[in-house]
């Protein structure tokens, strides 16, 4: 349905121009929500496809192998999405201390968003609550090195940013003056603690994140903060015991149409537009992280049985397999310090994994050498493609 505008324009200067900074509404909408049968059999849907997600970590071999690479997955999905050019092997080439062949800033914004989802997952677990508080926090980890370190990380901004556009009087959108942002922050963090009403895990995420996508309250991440905020409240609510869902991908794949819909809100309060959009997301991310789980299980369960046939090098390939599962970017060093076997042994090991089309050398050169279990990043790697 549509409703008036959600919020209202102050006029403001900023870049010698006089502009109209839009300040949104307070949370929840007014009116309510229109939960027509489409849009609630949409929500219903998403909360079947996270149920689905969340009781595959119960079917994972180990599911903290699986979430580290997922993690990282997300980390370059998110960072293509502002301009980085950094692939997930780029990610694991560098956290081997290897040379990743794209600019160093892409590897580290692409890490500190590794090192923020932790960040925050860990202060979760720890009783903290989502707050403006932890929003900070998580700026400071995400924004400690790369091209964001000059912007202010870890604090609001104190000057007036906007979005498209080489100014803002010709940008697509002007977010609030920054001496609105303190009461407009600590307003949205009372409505993700459900002091004015309860609202449900997804509905409040959905709400959350175009909320603070509207307040862009940093000089720089807020993008990819504001998509963190999505899997920090699923998990804090109870939804999901790990954080395995990330809508990156579908944000990615549908800007056109993610920017549209955050607008028709500002403009003439469509909510349950972008709700539909949203639920859709859910439901479809959680589906394609469970088919990438079971993809992974059937492929480790292939190659451990193909090792299996080896003789007398099976006991070997399945201790070096294992490694690879931990971290399938490696280096001989380091399958023998994970191992503890003798570098012969690992050497005659890759040879044989080679072989075996399991593992392929990058690097081409005879020394310093790093192996890629190449079909596991392949299946990481799906939907992974800049466009």
């Amino acid at each position: 349905m549509e409703r008036s505008l959600q919020g209202k324009y102050i006029t403001t200067s900023t870049v010698g121009e006089t502009v109209e900074a839009f300040l949104p509404a307070s949370l929840p909408p007014v009116p309510d929500i229109q939960w027509g049968s489409e849009l609630r059999q949409q929500f219903e849907r998403a909360y079947l496809a996270l149920g689905r997600l969340d009781s595959i970590s119960g079917l994972l071999p180990d599911t903290g192998l699986f979430l580290y690479m997922y993690v990282r997955k997300e980390a370059v999905l998110s960072s293509m999405i502002e301009g980085t050019q950094s692939s997930l092997s780029d990610l694991l080439m560098y956290e081997l201390d290897q040379p990743s062949g794209v600019p160093l800033d892409d590897v580290h914004e692409v890490s500190n968003y590794v090192a923020a989802l932790n960040h925050g997952i860990q202060r979760l677990e720890e009783g903290f609550p989502i707050s403006v508080r932890l929003l900070k926090e998580l700026h400071q980890v995400l924004l400690t090195s790369g091209r964001g370190s000059s912007k202010q990380p870890g604090r609001l901004r104190r000057s007036q940013n906007w979005i498209g556009g080489s100014r803002p009087g010709d940008a697509m959108f002007v977010p609030p003056p920054a001496k609105e942002l303190p009461d407009a922050l600590s307003d949205l963090e009372r409505f993700i603690h459900d002091e004015k009403q309860v609202t449900p895990a997804v509905l409040k995420a959905a709400l959350t994140h175009l909320q603070f996508e509207t307040l862009h309250p940093f000089l720089d991440g807020n993008g990819r903060l504001g998509r963190l905020l999505i899997t920090l409240i699923l998990v804090d609510q109870k939804i999901l015991q790990q954080p395995l869902l990330y809508l990156s991908l579908y944000f990615k794949s549908h800007r056109q149409e993610y920017y549209k819909l955050l607008n028709q809100v500002r403009l003439n309060g469509d909510w349950e537009s972008w709700l539909a959009f949203f639920a859709t997301a859910v439901e479809e991310t959680a589906n394609a992280a469970v088919t990438t789980a079971r993809a992974l299980m059937q492929l480790s369960e292939a190659d451990a049985e193909t090792l299996h046939t080896q003789q007398r090098q099976s006991a070997t390939l399945n201790k070096m397999h294992q490694a690879l599962l931990k971290r399938p970017i490696v280096t001989a060093a380091w399958l023998q310090e994970q191992t503890g076997m003798a570098p012969a042994t690992i050497q005659s090991g890759l040879q044989k994994l080679e072989q075996l089309g399991i593992v392929q050398e990058l690097t081409g050169k005879q020394r310093d050498r790093v192996y890629a279990y190449k079909n596991y990043i392949a299946i990481l790697d799906q939907g992974n493609e800049l466009p």
